[in-house]
């Protein structure tokens, strides 16, 4: 069975297409709606364009929406903020980028006042800056425009004093960040610092009881996980001479190359 994100307070439309070997045609299986798990608004339902082969288990998401800013429409489970601050900083981006930049949470890598992810801190703006050369990013740093790229935290909720979250935190976030992550179904995971990098390899690939979490070690390297290219970065206000060079010329090659051939069945959950 194949599972999307789906909604605590709301639905997400989900078409699902099928075919075998023996199948001439495609069979729309018709559309689907789901509620339960996570908050997605009505009005910003995601319609996921699904195409399962069952004996390659390949699956292609299209994903529709013109929002750039929490583009699945997610709902924060707690409100927790400073005066002044954004409950959350959600997503933003291109929804069917092929790259996924992930960080920690806002009190790190900043935006609960923009409420765009990777604003608000110099660092943040000096790993942004690798993304504009590479012409990812353009536009005002507090609202860019991104092109095949999508932003966000593995824990969106901005709490007071921009605390770290708990344990408790972390968990309660985790089925909105795997959520939009499947949805999103980008080719290459980029994890920004030690926290995100060690829940990204956890999860999503199979090499976390391999490797050590040394960030300076890990930059710019490349995992392979289930489906994803997984490239480490280490948390820019940590960078030293060459680190930002070292993450351009990672990317740099990665766009040279074939990189959707990373895709596998990233999507299949269950």
């Amino acid at each position: 069975m194949y599972k999307t994100a789906s909604a605590r307070a709301g639905a997400a439309i989900v078409t699902v297409v099928s075919r075998t070997r023996s199948q001439s045609r495609w069979t729309d299986d018709g559309v689907t709606q789901h509620q339960a798990l996570l908050g997605l608004s009505p009005s910003n339902a995601l319609r996921f364009n699904m195409v399962i082969y069952s004996d390659c288990l390949q699956t292609a998401v299209e994903n529709v929406t013109e929002h750039t800013r929490n583009p699945f429409g997610l709902r924060p489970p707690f409100e927790k903020q400073d005066p002044g601050d954004q409950p959350a900083v959600f997503g933003y981006g291109d929804a069917n980028a092929d790259f996924h930049l992930i960080g920690d949470h806002p009190g790190v890598h900043g935006g609960a006042q923009s409420g765009v992810p990777f604003t608000e801190r110099a660092s943040s703006e000096r790993l942004i800056d690798i993304f504009r050369t590479l012409e990812f990013v353009s536009g005002p740093a507090t609202e860019p425009y991104l092109d095949n790229l999508f932003m966000d935290y593995i824990h969106m909720c901005c709490l007071p004093g921009g605390r770290s979250p708990t344990d408790e935190e972390y968990v309660e976030l985790e089925r909105y960040f795997d959520a939009e992550l499947r949805a999103i179904n980008a080719h290459i995971l980029l994890p920004v610092g030690a926290v995100a990098t060690d829940h990204v390899v956890r999860e999503y690939t199979t090499q976390r009881h391999r490797i050590d979490l040394d960030m300076q070690a890990l930059h710019g390297s490349e995992l392979r996980g289930r489906g994803f290219m997984v490239i480490p970065v280490m948390d820019p206000a940590a960078w030293g001479p060459g680190d930002g060079t070292r993450l351009r010329k990672k990317l740099e090659a990665v766009l040279a190359s074939d990189y959707r051939q990373t895709k596998g069945v990233a999507t299949r959950v269950g």
